[in-house]
């Protein structure tokens, strides 16, 4: 290939990818659904291989456009991050971002060290809490940005800026979720997957009873990786010694897990617009590997 790939070319190809569809990428990246055709006609004759095959109204991936995926995301991170550093004047101050922690190990290393990056000078404090109580904090102007799972209570209250899968997990080494009474580490009353957990287990004729409540993602995990219960978490969250449940083992996939960015009402400072803008452009970009188990 003899010509450069069009870096916008390659937003509306990952816009597809993530979300499934010409229309809804074309939502996403405030295009005509024909101007989105366009690009990924040109964007095929450019790598010379078919991107997506259609699955009903679902656009799908083919092998090759999984390859290309991958350098997508790259590509467009190392732009935004040239950009900016040319672009913005140095800041200095910091800024408060509180996010659950089954976000913050695999999600936040990547974002930040980009963020650091560009603005060296920034001092950026992380407070790890649920997303109820982070979304409270933001409200309350105790934190200037959050990062949480969306849910009806955020009312349209900030941007959805990625969607994973939401996972059935269980220790790789055993077989517990196959006993009688399948043990469960999930969150508190006020977490929305407690109760999905729970409906869930009902629908498909298992008993299930909670032996671990906590607030910490960390606490669950442990449990799960100790043998005293399965649980469900984010993708984002899987780590080594854990197994994902599915329908092989009688567990049926879980709806996705959308993932918003939220800003306090007094946090419009520039420093907060650069932190803001790069979450937003860089989380949906992180890559997860599952663990093999």
């Amino acid at each position: 290939m003899s010509h450069a790939l069009d870096i916008d070319q390659l937003r509306t190809f990952v816009a597809i990818a993530e979300l499934g569809s010409f229309t809804r990428a074309a939502e996403a990246v405030n295009k005509t659904q024909s101007a989105v055709s366009m690009q990924m006609r040109r964007l095929e004759e450019r790598v010379g291989h078919a991107l997506f095959t259609r699955d009903g109204r679902q656009s799908r991936l083919t092998e090759v456009g999984h390859r290309l995926q991958e350098y997508a995301r790259r590509m467009i991170r190392l732009n935004d991050e040239t950009l900016s550093a040319f672009s913005e004047p140095e800041l200095i101050g910091q800024v408060r971002l509180g996010l659950p922690d089954d976000y913050a190990e695999r999600l936040l290393p990547q974002v930040l060290a980009g963020f650091a990056r560009i603005n060296p000078t920034v001092e950026v404090v992380v407070e790890c809490t649920g997303s109820v109580a982070v979304a409270e904090k933001v409200r309350r102007d105790e934190v200037d940005l959050g990062i949480v799972t969306s849910c009806e209570d955020l009312n349209g209250f900030g941007d959805i800026i990625r969607r994973e899968r939401l996972l059935w997990v269980a220790p790789a080494d055993r077989c517990i979720h196959d006993e009688q009474v399948v043990r469960l580490a999930l969150g508190h009353t006020t977490c929305a997957w407690r109760g999905l957990a729970i409906n869930a287990m009902a629908r498909m004729g298992r008993t299930g009873r909670v032996a671990y409540t906590s607030g910490s993602a960390t606490v669950l995990i442990n449990a799960v990786l100790a043998g005293l219960a399965i649980s469900m978490i984010p993708e984002s969250a899987m780590r080594p010694g854990l197994r994902v449940l599915d329908e092989r083992d009688g567990f049926p996939a879980l709806p996705p897990v959308d993932i918003a960015l939220i800003r306090a009402p007094k946090a419009h400072e520039p420093i907060h617009d650069a932190l803001y803008d790069h979450i937003a452009a860089a989380i949906g970009n992180v890559t997860l590997q599952i663990a093999a188990e």
